[in-house]
């Protein structure tokens, strides 16, 4: 039996990364169904629900070191993991269970990760001499490839695939048709998704976003759901719902991956700050516009053919607005010409599982 740990940021209810970690966990299963995987995870009994596979603490050293010892393979992801944007200590902690692993002799994969920012010295030195430490490395965008190069990351084998979560194929929408009938949407008029998040203190853009979602209601007849990827978005959606002059409906609480899948699918345009949730909209054919406040959502936007989008720091009412207008009108013509290229970002992703199952057997014919 092949045996797969999974280290990334799982157990925290962020609904983009416990979607990695069922989109890795299946397509590991559709290579072998056999294949026993340990999660690492900040909840372990909610990741063992969820999930179904066996998870441990990520503070409890003893029974990581006892899981990766019994292990054919490490993989280290999704996500974005080697970052110290949001915290140095996310940054060395996920480097120490790479570390580890390599220590108890074990093959390490980078699975689908995206890279960076690292901006300061020491943080790039570590990184570089762990990851070339690692036996293979697989980033989900161009960018992430270019921060491997320079940062010096030479020895293991690295593959240019996707964000594992591409790999999904698109939801049933009944679900997702009652969780808008239980927020009062009941169908007719079409509904614009708002995924906003927290950033920085920056309080800016709540206001842009407000007159954006006020003219969408006043111009284009649609309602306006806010709707939470971790329970923290919460607050911040309620905060740009306040300064809004046309009725909104924010959700009070995320949903499981499918259920949210499933909601997506029954938008008629996602405007997100959230990665992910501006995946989703890819994997469900809606169309999607998104604001960056970190790299990755102009990699994956790059990846769709998609124009660089409007900055956090700096984005307009007027620009977003624009952006709309040029895209309501087409949006199926829109969709319909991405598919294709979803095609293709969904084999990518898929070969995450296929280089991961194929490392691990190695390991075990050692």
């Amino acid at each position: 039996m092949t045996k797969v740990v999974l280290s990334g940021y799982y157990g925290f209810t962020n609904s983009g990364d416990e979607a990695m970690l069922a989109a890795i966990i299946h397509d590991l299963r559709v290579i072998d169904p056999a294949v026993a995987v340990t999660v690492i995870s900040g909840h372990p009994a909610d990741t063992e629900d969820r999930h179904k596979v066996k998870a441990i603490y990520r503070l409890d050293m003893i029974e990581i070191v006892r899981a990766i010892s019994r292990s054919d393979l490490l993989i280290s992801g999704g996500g974005s993991l080697l970052q110290d944007v949001t915290s140095d200590r996310s940054l060395y902690y996920y480097l120490s269970i790479i570390l580890l692993a390599k220590t108890l002799g074990k093959r390490v994969m980078l699975y689908g990760q995206g890279i960076g920012p690292l901006a300061g010295d020491l943080a790039r030195r570590v990184t570089r001499h762990i990851l070339n430490l690692t036996d293979l490395i697989t980033v989900r965008d161009k960018g992430s490839l270019d921060e491997l190069e320079a940062l010096g990351v030479i020895r293991p084998a690295i593959e240019l695939t996707a964000d594992p979560v591409l790999s999904m194929e698109p939801a049933d929408k009944a679900a997702g048709r009652t969780i808008l009938e239980e927020n009062g949407l009941m169908p007719g008029s079409p509904v614009v998704g708002f995924f906003v998040r927290e950033w920085q203190d920056l309080d800016y853009y709540k206001q842009v976003l407000a007159v954006v979602a006020d003219r969408l209601v006043t111009e284009y007849g649609v309602r306006i759901l806010f709707v939470p990827m971790q329970q923290q978005d919460v607050a911040a959606a309620e905060k740009v719902a306040v300064l809004m002059q046309q009725p909104a409906v924010v959700m009070g609480q995320s949903c499981p991956v499918s259920q949210m899948l499933s909601l997506v699918g029954n938008l008629d345009m996602l405007i997100g700050i959230r990665l992910h949730a501006l995946i989703f909209a890819a994997v469900m054919h809606v169309p999607l516009l998104g604001v960056s406040y970190d790299p990755k959502i102009s990699r994956f936007l790059e990846s769709l053919g998609e124009p660089s989008p409007p900055d956090l720091h700096t984005v307009s009412a007027e620009n977003l607005l624009a952006r709309i207008g040029k895209m309501w009108s087409v949006r199926k013509e829109i969709n319909r010409a991405r598919e294709s290229c979803m095609a293709e970002l969904r084999s990518k992703a898929f070969r995450n599982a296929q280089l991961a199952m194929q490392l691990a057997r190695r390991q075990g014919r050692e």
